[in-house]
């Protein structure tokens, strides 16, 4: 057994990774798979203390949730280990292995990326946020060339080509997605199928904006946790189209249906 790397990155803070994470975690332990996680921002630890909600709810609900091996990338663990030696200790006992990065460039993250065999990229869906993928002329609004990551993750592609390891899946996700349709979507939309033509991505999708992903965060539960005991269950249809917009985006991921059947999201 060799585990798949699933690494969340983006170079600007804000986009969501951390919440998709755990999200694309979840559906992985509610599918039987074994996970390893990984929180790679020791400052901003999103990840770690979105797991730490979850075991404080386990313990006091009594709900015998799924929670991964996680381990937060501190200084002190920097000094046991490597990241590439503890990713190849951990790829033949578990199934997955997924990584939070930092919303900055570090040495970490990068290393991450070329240790990936699947980058997953989410942004907010705002002309703002463009830049993290490629240069656009403000007057034209044509792409002029490719961003710092971007360069980046062409720079992890050949390095991995170098270690003779598979072509790098780079995922780009939508984020927070607004429900009506502007003008900054649209263009939004042109711009982004372009730029997955030159620099070799695919867009997978999107997350639309919703409050309930802010509120699950705070006792570690994701819209996939469902049907257990003292969790209160909601099948609205916002709920539903949720859980579709995740199950597409962690079916893509992973390369196969993981979620067969329709599951009832947390109120």
């Amino acid at each position: 057994m060799t585990a798949k790397i699933i690494v969340f990155a983006n170079e600007k803070g804000g986009t969501g990774k951390s919440t998709l994470a755990m999200h694309t975690i979840i559906a992985l332990l509610r599918a039987g798979k074994k996970v390893a996680s990984f929180d790679l921002d020791p400052n901003q630890q999103s990840l770690t203390r979105y797991i730490e909600n979850r075991k404080t709810f386990v313990m006091e609900k009594g709900v015998p949730l799924p929670l991964p091996e996680h381990t937060c990338w501190t200084p002190d663990v920097a000094k046991i280990y490597t990241l590439r030696s503890r990713l190849d200790k951990l790829a033949h006992e578990v199934d997955a292995i997924v990584m939070d990065t930092p919303g900055a460039h570090t040495d970490l993250g990068v290393e991450a990326m070329t240790l990936a065999d699947v980058l997953v990229t989410p942004m907010n869906d705002s002309l703002v946020d463009l830049d993290i993928l490629a240069l656009v002329d403000g007057e034209t609004l044509k792409i002029t060339g490719p961003s710092h990551f971007a360069q980046t993750v062409w720079s992890t592609r050949q390095q991995r080509m170098l270690e003779r390891k598979p072509s790098l899946n780079w995922l780009v996700i939508r984020n927070r997605m607004l429900f009506n349709k502007s003008k900054n979507s649209q263009t939004m939309s042109i711009l982004l199928n372009a730029l997955s033509r030159r620099i070799h991505f695919e867009l997978v999708g999107v997350v639309s904006e919703r409050v309930v992903f802010r509120e699950l965060f705070l006792k570690g539960l994701t819209m996939l946790d469902f049907k257990e005991e003292n969790i209160r269950i909601a099948n609205t249809n916002s709920s539903r189209s949720a859980r579709q917009e995740l199950c597409v985006l962690v079916d893509k991921i992973w390369g196969t249906p993981l979620l067969s059947e329709p599951v009832s999201a947390i109120q």
